[in-house]
């Protein structure tokens, strides 16, 4: 079963994003340290959390794992990942670890 890793930086009063220190550098930190393991990654800026409604989260990056061992291997390498997090906001991310069902 594949496995994948979200990760949502949400917007919250008071809080900052670099979406391009995110875009050129964070993102080439996660594919140089956790691209081995993982079958694909992605991450999407936000726009809007509807018609109307300005987005809840800054950014939601989206990778995804062959299987638990791969994601596990990840996990292990991810150190300077979480590590730089702070380079580009104070927002507290938030993570879902879930089974990919398509």
């Amino acid at each position: 079963m594949s496995i994948s890793l979200q990760v949502l930086y949400p917007i919250k009063p008071d809080t900052t994003f670099d979406q391009d220190y995110y875009k050129g550098t964070h993102m080439k930190l996660v594919r140089d340290h956790l691209g081995a393991f993982m079958v694909s990654a992605q991450a999407s800026k936000g726009l809007a959390g509807g018609p109307d409604a300005p987005p809840a989260f800054y950014a939601i990056a989206t990778m995804t794992f062959e299987n638990q061992e791969k994601f596990d291997q990840a996990m292990a390498a991810a150190g300077p990942v979480l590590a730089d997090i702070p380079n580009y906001t104070n927002t507290k991310p938030q993570m879902l670890i879930g089974e990919v069902l398509d």
